[in-house]
């Protein structure tokens, strides 16, 4: 189809939904209930399929980076919205102050209506579905771009989606060319994951139609190691953050801040962990490729970049680059300077620079001078380290030894801020993300309210002044 094609087709899609949404604006609990649940039983009775659809698009994605990053923490998130929908359905009672007296006060969270849903190629599943899972418990209809990079897996969750949900959620495959439209749409809300530049052409796009947005974007997040915890510690606790999925994750530590002088020692720690995980890397199972062959070519120019600019490079494998399947080993970039690309945009993959610091202070200054992460990685056991910066810095999330382990604790909101996104997902920021808190003052029979009427002077209107206005 031609883009007028394409755009009249996304249209009258949009227009179906709404019209269905008209007909039952607020699904009861049962109903959504319902649909959490034949959602959860897609995962469950398609795993292996999905599973290998994504195995598919990478060239090789682990199974089990596939289990724990798109099929655990899709299940967990449904089982946890499922569990607490119920509360969060409950009109908040709110307070009202003597002047209004009498009357009530409540919240009700009322479904917005179509959410557009656009996903990224990096967590399949879990980016299109995680997302879902808050807008239909929030009882919303859905449309969901899937990317064009994972065309498989796209595939098969439009084959399944309608199987299980019927017409509640629409699954939009194609290109840029048919994102760039899906953008424009005038959906109740938007929400998109992906990078910041195309975040902010996304976010131009609904501007439009005045589409409010969630964004879910990325940036540069530091994992910061105190001079005062053992390097072993801080590797175990940060490796698994950055191997995972190869480091193409949003979370991801993208760069380390280590102490003066520890450089050295902690890159031959994270070679003897890593050479522990992962013996071999080229044909192993265990170790997911790069998505295709720009993202590897990419990443093999920010390592020749780095070089060239007096980096060490540093692979953590004797199996090298391994073109064929483009698993490229965890490889670690130390000397680097902020002239290198590396140090300029967001990684997204198993390279990893380290940068030493001399005092906290120092630390400091570098993230703040940047733009401000989607994620921060303290790794030490000192509350007062831990406090400062915690207090004097800001990130989209923190994680205190440990790494991008927060975006899996359902009940944490989850999401940037600055340039790293904004809004939030997840337990029941994600229900209120997709829902309008609807404000409702209520009078019954008796109301005070005419002591207000003009002409004004009188003297309730005077005692109302000196007693409220103070």
């Amino acid at each position: 189809m031609n883009e007028v094609d394409i755009k009249t087709a996304l249209n009258q899609m949009l227009t179906d939904h709404k019209n269905e949404f008209s007909k039952a604006p607020f699904p009861s609990y049962q109903q959504r209930i319902g649909h959490l649940h034949a959602l959860k039983a897609l995962m469950l009775e398609n795993q292996d399929e999905l599973i290998s659809a994504m195995s598919d698009d990478f060239g090789n994605r682990s199974a089990d980076d596939s289990k724990l990053g798109d099929i655990l923490t899709t299940v967990s998130g449904i089982n946890y919205c499922i569990k607490q929908l119920k509360k969060w359905m409950k009109p908040e009672k709110r307070h009202v102050g003597l002047l209004f007296q009498p009357a009530s006060a409540r919240v009700e969270y009322q479904p917005l209506g179509i959410v557009g849903i656009m996903v990224p190629w990096n967590y399949p599943i879990f980016l299109a579905l995680g997302p879902l899972t808050t807008a239909l418990a929030a009882g919303n209809r859905a449309m969901i771009k899937m990317s064009e990079f994972t065309p498989k897996t796209s595939a098969l969750i439009a084959q399944l989606i309608p199987q299980y949900l019927n017409n509640r959620v629409s699954i939009i495959e194609g290109d840029a060319s048919v994102a760039a439209i899906f953008s424009g749409l005038a959906f109740d809300h938007l929400f998109f994951t992906g990078s910041t530049n195309v975040g902010k052409m996304v976010m131009k796009a609904a501007a439009e139609n005045l589409v409010p947005v969630t964004l879910e974007l990325g940036g540069k997040s530091p994992a910061i190691i105190d001079d005062n915890i053992s390097l072993h510690t801080a590797v175990e606790r940060l490796i698994m953050g950055k191997t995972l999925n190869s480091g193409q994750t949003c979370v991801a530590p993208d760069y380390i801040l280590c102490p003066k002088g520890k450089a050295d020692k902690l890159s031959d720690i994270m070679e003897t962990t890593f050479k522990t995980m992962f013996p071999t890397i080229k044909d192993n199972a265990d170790y997911t490729s790069v998505v295709n062959d720009h993202q590897h070519a990419r990443l093999l120019g920010l390592i020749d970049d780095a070089r060239s600019k007096g980096a060490t490079i540093k692979s953590l494998s004797s199996d090298t680059r391994c073109e064929k399947s483009r698993q490229l080993p965890l490889t670690l970039l130390l000397n680097v300077n902020d002239d290198m690309t590396v140090m300029q945009q967001e990684i997204f993959g198993p390279l990893l620079p380290i940068v030493e610091y001399q005092s906290i202070e120092e630390a400091i200054t570098y993230v703040n001078e940047r733009e401000r992460p989607l994620a921060l990685y303290i790794c030490s056991f000192d509350t007062q380290f831990q406090n400062k910066l915690l207090k004097e810095t800001h990130s989209g999330g923190v994680c205190i030894n440990d790494a991008a382990m927060h975006v899996g604790v359902e009940d944490l909101p989850f999401g940037g801020v600055g340039s790293s996104g904004m809004g939030n997902y997840h337990g029941i920021e994600g229900f209120k993300t997709f829902s309008h808190a609807k404000a409702i003052f209520s009078r019954g029979r008796m109301s005070m309210a005419k002591q207000l009427f003009p002409p004004y002077g009188t003297f309730m209107h005077k005692l109302i002044y000196k007693f409220f206005i103070r």
